[in-house]
């Protein structure tokens, strides 16, 4: 563990084998900072905050602090981050509430770019993209694999689900299905995020169904979108990607489902 003279480190707080702090980093004394974490410099990490092994935090990034929630009284909720994550300078992630579970929570591998914001109660996959200035509002659920567009905006408690693309300076107020992509102020689905999958190498049998199974849905006139969602549900029950949209959709939430402009 290596701890720069200007740092503050409190008294409790739980570093690391091989943790590096650098310069005037603060970490509070609820802090947690698994093996191999790494402050640049100006990093404040305060609150019931655990950071991953390996992860790297750029300056003036700002870890675990309270909720932007007015109704919270501070009551000692958490913020949990994965492994070997990067976050770049003048990142900001809250902790949870305790109306929406106390945690906020963000997977392993994530790259999140120059001031992103992850508010509270947000629930994060593995390997997602912020570009610069991505924002979530609370309670928002982020598949795995999802890149969201620079200055883009997601309402509070919508979902974007794995693999799907927002495009920058996008406005999401309804939900997104996994693998789309999502453009637009207010935002509306543009399609697949088929770069995306082929760039995971995504099988093109796998893509081509996904675009029959987008196109019956949303494209088609036939019965109401009830009535698609069933025949999709048969026609595509042995590809997993297609169920993984419809799982989605079954689910619900708060929100709305996203659809293509009319």
């Amino acid at each position: 563990m290596r701890v720069h003279p200007t740092a503050i480190v409190e008294d409790g707080a739980e570093i690391g084998d091989g943790a590096e702090i650098g310069p005037y980093c603060t970490v509070g004394a609820s802090a947690r900072l698994a093996p191999g974490v790494v402050l640049k410099s100006h990093v404040v990490i305060e609150g019931m905050t655990t950071v991953g092994a390996r992860t790297i935090v750029h300056g003036f990034s700002a870890l675990g602090g309270p909720p932007q929630h007015l109704q919270y009284k501070g009551e000692p909720t958490q913020l949990v981050i994965g492994e070997d994550v990067t976050i770049r300078e003048h990142v900001t992630m809250n902790t949870g509430t305790v109306a929406g579970g106390g945690v906020t929570r963000v997977g392993d591998r994530g790259f999140f770019m120059t001031g992103s914001h992850i508010a509270h109660d947000c629930q994060i996959g593995d390997d997602v993209i912020f570009a610069n200035n991505a924002t979530l509002g609370g309670h928002v659920k982020i598949g795995n694999n999802v890149f969201l567009g620079g200055l883009c905006a997601i309402h509070q408690h919508c979902r974007v689900g794995g693999y799907a693309f927002v495009g920058g300076c996008a406005a999401v107020a309804f939900d997104i299905i996994p693998y789309a992509s999502a453009f637009g102020n207010h935002a509306r689905l543009g399609g697949l995020n088929v770069i995306g999958m082929k760039r995971r190498n995504m099988p093109r049998e796998t893509i081509r169904a996904l675009r029959e199974a987008y196109r019956l849905l949303f494209e088609g006139e036939e019965g109401t979108f009830r009535d698609r969602l069933e025949i999709a549900r048969t026609r595509f029950a042995d590809i997993d990607e297609v169920c993984a949209i419809i799982r989605f959709i079954d689910n619900g939430a708060t929100r709305s489902l996203m659809t293509p402009a009319r």
